[in-house]
């Protein structure tokens, strides 16, 4: 049996993850707090040796509106509800990162960089492949598009993680011909079942919270022989590391044991763990948000002096197994 291996990727979209979902002025404090948090987060994982996938949009690598408006793909998805494509606002956006921090992030992803941690890609424009109007000829342009934003600061962009974790094989097979070499997969659970929104999803939302503090879906910890039968590397999810509630603040216990639980069991029996979130997650709240992500981090130390178990990123884990 190998050593068991704790993932971390973060959704790195700022506003561009969302605007089909709130508005900026409800969430416009989230968003400010990315750059507060960000510094925080990346010492905080060079506290605890972590290394981590930051899943980034590629809209957010640009300078300012003009050069972004300057490398759009040709082809584009044509969703049939328009409001799920970022294009149609893009050109109501501000002209730089200075201006406008809700749609522009290279100075954050410098901080990424610098800190050695992985960018990895969430695609070009946060896109949706399971919506209908997704076509793959739009999805090979749009990681053509990323990958070559990311190429401008030297990097080399391997590992993916799926808008709205919305997928099929014939998407994972484009990732694969761009040269990728895993995507962060949905948990086995029929709770966590790749789909768009409607009734179906609406029906499982109470259940996964209560999920986040009860066993319900299992450990969803992965072996390296599953994680190997898809076209590349699925590294699939175990927990989504959900905010502080201050409604639930009284289940805090439950929340962290139901991490850490599944952590012990990966380190246990040499398994993956993956947890995950977006920064904007801990825009607020910041305090009570960073104090339950050290506790999950000083298990880990816990576990790696015991099981040796290892904190590796996205592509480590890739390079490792293929």
């Amino acid at each position: 049996m190998g050593k068991g291996k704790f993932v971390i990727s973060l959704d790195f979209e700022i506003y561009w993850g969302i605007r089909d979902v709130i508005s900026l002025n409800d969430y416009k404090k989230n968003l400010l707090g990315i750059r507060e948090a960000m510094p925080f987060l990346l010492h905080l994982f060079k506290q605890y040796n972590i290394n981590a996938t930051f899943a980034t949009v590629g809209f957010l690598f640009f300078q300012d509106k003009k050069e972004l408006c300057k490398n759009l793909p040709q082809e584009k998805p044509h969703y049939f509800n328009s409001n799920l494509s970022p294009y149609y606002h893009v050109q109501s956006i501000g002209k730089n990162e200075k201006e406008d921090p809700f749609h522009f992030g290279t100075s954050t992803i410098d901080q990424v960089i610098a800190a050695g941690q992985e960018i990895g890609s969430h695609s070009f424009s946060h896109f949706y492949c399971l919506e209908k109007g997704a076509s793959l000829q739009a999805f090979k342009e749009d990681l053509s598009a990323a990958i070559q934003i990311a190429s401008k600061k030297k990097i080399e962009l391997k590992s993916f993680v799926f808008p709205r974790n919305q997928y099929n094989e014939d998407y994972i097979n484009i990732c694969k011909e761009m040269g990728f070499t895993s995507f962060r997969g949905n948990e086995k659970s029929w709770l966590f079942s790749s789909e768009t929104r409607g009734p179906f999803m609406n029906f499982r939302r109470p259940f996964r919270l209560l999920d986040s503090y009860i066993n319900l879906s299992g450990h969803n910890c992965y072996s390296f022989d599953y994680m190997k039968r898809s076209p590349i590397l699925n590294i699939s999810s175990s927990r989504f590391l959900r905010p502080f509630s201050k409604r639930l603040k009284a289940i805090e216990k439950l929340r962290l044991k139901r991490i850490t639980d599944s952590m012990s069991f990966a380190a246990k029996k040499g398994l993956v763990y993956h947890l995950w979130w977006h920064p904007h997650n801990f825009g607020i709240n910041q305090s009570e948000n960073f104090s339950f992500l050290e506790n999950i981090l000083k298990h880990y130390k816990k576990l790696n002096t015991e099981f040796d178990f290892e904190s590796v990123s996205m592509q480590q884990l890739a390079n490792e197994i293929i």
